[in-house]
């Protein structure tokens, strides 16, 4: 059972909606607003679930409208999906038929869209609704970009501050709809970056990118006499912290990668130097 309190979010479908919560990292479905929308008696339903072995369900807590927290029972994708398929639509009334029908064709896309990709949009959605939503996302770009900013100023001063004012000024050009102007020496430059430049694979990256991390700080503190400050930066798809350089430091990441690492890499020194 899961013990902290989960957002659940209404998404709409081209008839009705289908209640949904984000459970340890799994979209779930609220399963007694969809089995009720449908025509169905909830209480026997669940009684029949509890007798199948493919069914994952959940009972999460959730704030209700009037601040209560209650326990509902939710079930994955997967297992709706299965529920589904075993109702008869022919034996539902018909007044809820498009319901079902609405819940078998769009619920699995509707969810995993909503929760893995930011958003889902109904094939059916006008184009006022459409502009709605367009509307809706500049808001929340700029919304998020400016968040980014005054999150950026609260770091501490452990965090680069050249690599602070270069991300700000891309934030807040980003809020305004424009282009950063950054000098090419301010850009960040990260190991990961440097080696996709030498035309190292994803396998290959990760087994140098630590040990050339290792040997760049050092020799960064040599030339600089304080070790590199860190930052944020984006490495196989999720932002991590790692030690701040630029394209400043170039030259350095050379000197490095020639001693230590050329020779293990000739046809990617040479595909790097080609791009």
């Amino acid at each position: 059972m899961s013990t902290s309190s989960h957002e659940v979010v209404k998404l709409d479908l081209s008839a009705g909606s289908v209640q949904t919560a984000m459970v340890d990292g799994e979209p779930y479905v609220v399963l007694r607003p969809a089995v009720e929308a449908v025509g169905l008696d909830y209480s026997t339903q669940l009684r029949k679930l509890r007798d199948r072995s493919w069914v994952n369900r959940r009972d999460i807590p959730t704030v209700a409208e009037d601040g209560k927290v209650r326990q509902m029972v939710a079930v994955d994708v997967r297992t709706f999906l299965m529920w589904l398929a075993t109702v008869n639509e022919a034996k539902v009334a018909e007044n809820t038929r498009p319901m079902l029908v609405a819940f078998q064709r769009e619920t699995a896309s509707a969810v995993s869209d909503y929760w893995t990709k930011g958003g889902a949009i109904s094939e059916r959605a006008t184009d006022d609704q459409l502009d709605a939503l367009e509307q809706q996302i500049e808001e929340r770009r700029i919304r998020r970009a400016l968040g980014l900013v005054q999150l950026i100023a609260a770091m501490d001063e452990s965090v680069d501050p050249k690599w602070k004012r270069s991300r700000q000024l891309h934030h807040y050009a980003e809020a305004a709809g424009e282009i950063a102007e950054i000098a090419p020496e301010d850009r960040a430059l990260l190991v990961d970056t440097y080696l996709k430049d030498k035309g190292l694979s994803d396998a290959e990256r990760r087994s140098v990118r630590s040990s050339l991390g290792r040997k760049l700080a050092l020799a960064y503190e040599m030339q600089h006499g304080e070790k590199p400050k860190d930052s944020i930066g984006l490495v196989d798809g999720r932002e991590r912290a790692v030690k701040s350089y630029t394209e400043a430091d170039r030259p350095m990441f050379d000197k490095v990668w020639t001693e230590f690492y050329a020779d293990r890499y000739p046809a990617q020194q040479r595909f790097g130097e080609a791009s």
